[in-house]
């Protein structure tokens, strides 16, 4: 199963950032590229647990839906979603937040299992693993960007 873990240095409370990487709205804004729309669910506002949502978007040149359910909440540490039904065989996308001296460490650990046997091990190897972690990491930027200004519109 492929997994990745990325770290992202933001210089914002955990409490910013945790709010922010589970906000419907702001997930939207970072995936127009797919045309992404929440479809079902909790489909505005902060995601929370046991709720879930569904997407629908246009990866790959195909139209996909996928629903995934908080499993783990604690505010503002840590949260887990994890895919009920879509296109993979299991995803599940743990975020955690550490309040440093100054800055909060935003980690994402995502794992998930490929369809298909065999081709879908090979999707993974030539371009589904990589695909997944830019999306990743151009929502963990927004993400940064997003809470940084924040802060500086508090200082200014």
């Amino acid at each position: 199963m492929p997994k990745f873990i990325l770290n992202t240095k933001i210089y914002a409370t955990a409490d910013v950032c945790f709010n922010l990487a589970r906000s419907i709205n702001l997930h939207l804004d970072t995936m127009k590229h797919t045309g992404e729309k929440a479809i079902a669910g909790i489909t505005t506002g902060l995601i929370g647990l046991n709720e879930t949502v569904t997407w629908k978007a246009r990866h790959f040149g195909v139209t996909m839906k996928l629903t995934s359910r908080i499993t783990a909440c604690e505010i503002p540490v840590l949260f887990t979603d994890e895919m009920v039904a879509g296109p993979f065989k299991m995803m599940k996308h743990k975020h955690v937040f550490e309040q440093k001296k100054g800055y909060t460490l935003m980690t994402d650990e995502f794992i998930y299992e490929s369809p298909l046997g065999l081709l879908g091990k090979l999707a993974d190897m030539l371009f589904l693993r990589k695909y997944m972690q830019n999306l990743i990491e151009h929502r963990n930027r927004v993400i940064k960007q997003k809470a940084e200004a924040a802060v500086e519109d508090t200082i200014n």
